[in-house]
């Protein structure tokens, strides 16, 4: 009995044993915990491609006459016979903020922002909304292209000046060959209606000429929000002082948001539908074989993207916008009106002609935000554009 007993405790005791140690082996392995997936809680402005394709040399005027081609503004270069330089050290910038249906956001202030310069967040100084005043060109294209849709032109712009604010200033400029500035900035409502309804149609389109002039001549020397409203199909005929790639560089120097209204002619033109008599200053000619082809107005299409791109604003293109071309003008005097703008003074001045990019971020997921993406530290050259008063 006493052998039996201990044989029994001897097995107890080993199965004790055998059960511990097949407990261990199917111990499960503790599961490490999984990293969590961080959480976008902000909505950032997004980088422009660098421009590379130069237009210039292939299609440098229509005129025949040679553009000097540079790789781009010289900062301090002299063309004719002034400058205008930056002299504050306070960088504004316009920012437009929809949800991904296109919806504009309001009430936003000023803690919802942070601005980075080249990766460093910069202390912002001013921040304001669009209830200050701002100053817009209104540049419109009468070539001969437009000739069947200019009155629908000037009505649609006519209801675009209704839309602004009576403190709100604009110059009216329109372009054929020439540029012809036909009225100054001002806010008296008659005048601007009446200098709209002046515009006819011309022959030659000096485009780039008249880009250049609305930057250089006329809203450089102007302080505050400025805008030009382009009206056009994109294709230039007979610049003399500007080309492609000076227009956008200047465009991209500038303070001044850009919002073209690109309007499609490649059906007026003559092999099109069956020949057109186009003016010109000595009598008429027929079949003018400058700007018809499709690879120009496809020029003009990117030509008008990049104007938009590279100063904060966008294309609006009526045939596909509901409402057409005064629904077009409506949507650009409605963005105006809700922009929110934001200032800072550079913690890193940087060197004359030097590119400082910039980004802007909302504290907000899921919105889409619209910035220029940079600015040219120093100064701006200034050539002068032919500007002619066009009799009424």
């Amino acid at each position: 009995m006493y052998k039996l007993g201990v044989f029994a405790v001897i097995v107890l005791a080993l199965a004790i044993s055998a059960n511990g140690q097949a407990g261990r082996k199917i111990k499960p392995t503790p599961t490490p915990l999984a990293t969590p997936v961080p959480t976008i809680t902000y909505s950032e402005s997004k980088p422009n491609p660098t421009r590379r394709t130069v237009y210039a040399p292939r299609f440098p005027s229509r005129s025949g006459n040679a553009i000097p081609q540079t790789d781009g503004i010289k900062t301090g270069t002299v063309i004719d016979e002034e400058v205008v330089k930056v002299e504050t050290d306070l960088i504004t910038i316009p920012v437009s903020v929809f949800d991904r249906n296109g919806l504009y956001i309001p009430n936003l202030v000023k803690e919802n922002f942070k601005i980075y310069e080249d990766g460093v967040e910069q202390e912002i100084a001013y921040f304001g909304t669009s209830d200050k005043p701002f100053t817009v060109i209104l540049l419109l294209d009468t070539s001969i292209s437009f000739e069947d849709v200019i009155k629908e032109m000037q009505e649609a712009a006519v209801n675009f000046v209704e839309q602004l604010k009576p403190v709100d200033s604009v110059i009216v400029i329109e372009f054929d060959g020439n540029v012809h500035v036909l009225t100054e900035a001002t806010n008296d409502r008659e005048r601007i209606y009446k200098a709209i309804r002046k515009s006819d149609i011309g022959s030659g389109t000096s485009l780039y000429d008249a880009v250049e002039y609305s930057l250089r001549k006329r809203l450089a020397k102007i302080d505050g929000r400025k805008a030009i409203v382009l009206f056009t199909d994109g294709v230039d005929t007979t610049s003399l002082k500007a080309s492609y790639d000076s227009s956008i560089d200047l465009a991209e120097e500038s303070d001044s948001l850009i919002f073209p209204i690109y309007y499609n002619t490649f059906q007026f033109q003559p092999q099109n539908r069956g020949g057109i008599s186009f003016p010109g200053q000595g009598g008429v000619f027929d079949r003018d074989p400058r700007g018809q082809s499709a690879e120009e107005y496809e020029i003009g299409r990117k030509y008008l993207d990049e104007l938009s791109m590279y100063t904060g604003g966008r294309v609006f293109r009526p045939e596909s916008t509901p409402g057409g071309l005064r629904r077009a003008f409506e949507g650009i005097a409605e963005e105006l009106r809700r922009q929110y703008n934001i200032g800072y003074v550079p913690k890193e001045t940087g060197k004359p002609g030097q590119r400082k990019q910039i980004r802007v971020r909302v504290d907000r997921p899921n919105l889409v935000l619209r910035a220029r993406d940079s600015y040219i530290v120093g100064a701006v050259n200034n050539s002068a554009v032919p500007s002619n008063t066009k009799p009424k």
